[in-house]
């Protein structure tokens, strides 16, 4: 077996038979294959085990005292239809775990069994779960791409990685910190994580904390009472409140001064808000996504930031990549902000020449997709002036000397073979002629520059 193998097909696995030696063998055989096994002499105790998208397979012996293997096989395809179930039999019930495959069940093993046979069967059901979930995953990505709503549009595997985190926990109730400079769209991540979740109908509130007068920044989160101080001439819903049922974005909340950190981190943990001037606790059903554009590790381990807030905000983290460190989505991108510009202003767009779009590869984008944004919008709007916009953003021969003379090559010969398939609609044939290469060779450069021609049609 290969190491690709044994990373990606290791369990976990969950043996059920009321024979105590024969599960002592099962465990020892495949733990001594580096799998992950728990086994169990009742199915009673497995039920509670399992839950949908659970990623291993169950061993089960048909013949047990209570709940049998054939009523635990269909227990658990009321959990997840897809789940693998093994069934071992003796010899007098092979007609029955026949049946039960109709019904359902992976495969059977009789006993007694081999133990290269029963590894056999672990591992191709295994990976056969592996690939039900990779396949579910994937359709709930297509599927929260096309709802309506905010989109996370990139292909690189930064950008990949963290749509898979994000699908992880959009049903989660867990409060989340999103970790990004500024102009990566930690407000945009934030809404997507709102507009995908069951909390969609619900309020998505956004407060940036450094923008808010420290005086006023508790009133704007807690609300107060009508007298509670000097000014407060009626009562005021504060942000958590009006979240309630939602989504609370609190961005740069490295800027949230340190007595209000003491109060945020009750509110969190005791999911209960107390307007100013009031003695009424109101329970809070509420996510948080709290962001930052700084460590708040190295800002708690400088006294700057409470410590235990910061581990409050950070059971579940996601990195937001700058733009220069996902360059093969900045044609995508770029794309995506002129046509929206192009909607919003009436106007056409003018096709961005292959020498441009390498100036833009080259520059380091310090205000990230945000700054790509507002330059897709000056294009769009300048029209004949564009190209001289694209010049004067500062993205000439001193920008393209940070980087290597391969890295250079790589970028511009992917943006040329992109804007071929994008003025062709995908053409294979046309691309081939309009860039002089042969069949192969075209095809070895589109997957080495992770291009599909299906996205141009």
């Amino acid at each position: 077996m290969s190491e690709t193998e044994q990373i990606e097909f290791k369990g976990p696995v969950i043996f059920v038979d009321d024979e105590h030696h024969i599960r002592v063998t099962v465990q020892q055989t495949l733990e001594l294959e580096d799998y992950s096994i728990r086994c169990f002499g009742s199915a009673a105790e497995v039920l509670d085990k399992l839950d949908v998208d659970w990623p291993g397979v169950i061993v089960s012996d048909i013949n047990m005292p209570g709940i049998d293997g054939i009523e635990l096989m269909r227990r658990i395809r009321e959990i997840d239809t897809d789940l693998p179930v093994i069934l071992v039999t003796g010899h007098g019930d092979i007609s029955m775990a026949v049946t039960a495959i109709r019904d359902g069940a992976y495969d059977f093993i009789e006993k007694p069994f081999a133990s290269e046979l029963l590894v056999d069967v672990v591992k191709r059901a295994l990976e056969k779960r592996n690939l039900t979930l990779e396949n579910r995953n994937l359709r709930r990505e297509i599927e929260a791409q096309n709802a309506p709503g905010p989109r996370i549009l990139g292909n690189t595997p930064s950008i990949q990685s963290m749509r898979r985190i994000i699908h992880q926990v959009l049903g989660a109730p867990t409060d989340i910190l999103l970790n990004g400079e500024t102009g990566t769209g930690k407000e945009l991540v934030a809404r997507y994580l709102h507009e995908h979740s069951n909390r969609r109908e619900k309020n998505f509130v956004a407060i940036n904390c450094g923008a808010v007068p420290e005086n006023l920044i508790e009133s704007e989160l807690f609300g107060h009472e009508a007298g509670a101080f000097t000014g407060a001439d009626k009562s005021r819903v504060g942000k958590f409140e009006y979240a309630n049922g939602g989504t609370l974005f609190l961005d740069e909340i490295e800027s949230m001064p340190m007595a209000v950190q003491v109060k945020l981190l009750r509110v969190i943990e005791e999911r209960m808000v107390e307007r100013l001037g009031s003695n009424e606790l109101i329970p809070l059903d509420i996510r948080i996504v709290a962001a930052t554009k700084v460590d708040l590790k190295e800002l708690s381990d400088e006294g700057q930031f409470r410590s235990d807030l910061f581990y409050r905000l950070n059971i579940v983290t996601i990195d937001i990549p700058a733009l220069r460190d996902r360059l093969e989505d900045l044609p995508l991108l770029f794309e995506h902000f002129a046509l929206i510009a192009s909607a919003r202003y009436q106007q056409e767009i003018i096709p961005l020449p292959g020498e441009r779009m390498h100036q833009l590869l080259q520059h380091d984008w310090p205000g990230n997709v945000r700054e790509l944004r507002n330059l897709a919008e000056r294009y769009v709007l300048l029209g004949d002036e564009a190209n001289l916009a694209l010049a004067e953003q500062g993205m000439g021969d001193e920008i393209q000397s940070r980087r290597t003379l391969s890295e250079r090559v790589d970028q511009f010969e992917r943006s040329l073979i992109h804007e071929s398939l994008q003025s062709h609609k995908g053409s294979i044939k046309e691309t081939m002629v309009a860039l002089g290469l042969a069949r192969k060779t075209l095809y070895d450069k589109m997957k080495k520059h992770d291009l599909d021609r299906l996205d141009y049609k």
